[in-house]
């Protein structure tokens, strides 16, 4: 039986600040008050400040003295600029993950059933959620630890909701595309690595 993933307090914070700032309850160069936060969710201002931190390595916020902190600015090249850093990550997911997906994409197709779905309402939430869920399991389905880590470090959700909410970045269609994806794997196809690498390239914003 597997036990429940268990969120510390510092990680439950970061979640409620990620989800304001993506829900747009906080604009582009808006302050972020720690005190009013710590306030909001009844905790103390370390946990909230540790998230703050956080959010910070991942170029989402920023802190200057005296002028406390603020979301960032982000423009087109900003979100742009980890795109090929996930792309390399991606391609080499897909070729230590191509003999397993080969024969079992189980855990990408429910993800595109979704898509499917979400593209017929024009969900982008759907798009968004599904859209990463496959790239994450495309990533797991490689069983390298470190890489998974690494990928899941870029904060690819947050940065994929900002591209289709501020920049209106949109893919022709969310459900196609990924569906390519798992028959090049069922095929067998050689060149998997260079196909997903353009596949996250063609999705990256443009300036």
């Amino acid at each position: 039986m597997t036990a429940p993933v268990v969120h510390s307090l510092r990680e439950q914070i970061r979640e409620h600040i990620l989800e304001g700032i993506i829900s747009g309850r906080w604009q582009p160069g808006e302050r972020i008050v720690e005190r009013r936060i710590a306030t909001e969710l009844e905790v103390s201002q370390t946990p909230v400040r540790e998230a703050l931190r956080e959010l910070e390595s991942l170029r989402l916020i920023e802190s200057a003295p005296n002028k406390g902190v603020r979301v960032r600015n982000l423009t087109a090249a900003d979100l742009e600029e980890s795109y090929p850093v996930r792309a390399g990550l991606e391609a080499i997911a897909a070729e230590l993950a191509a003999t397993k997906l080969a024969e079992d994409c189980s855990a990408l197709e429910p993800h595109v059933t979704a898509l499917y779905e979400a593209d017929r309402k024009a969900d982008g939430t759907g798009q968004v959620r599904h859209t990463v869920a496959f790239h994450r399991e495309l990533v797991r389905a490689a069983d390298n630890s470190v890489l998974l880590h690494t990928w899941e470090g870029l904060g690819i959700e947050v940065f994929t909701a900002l591209s289709i909410r501020w920049l209106g970045t949109v893919q022709q269609s969310y459900a196609e595309e990924h569906e390519e994806l798992v028959a090049a794997f069922r095929r067998r196809d050689p060149r998997i690595a260079e196909i997903v690498k353009a596949h996250v390239l063609g999705c990256a914003p443009r300036p």
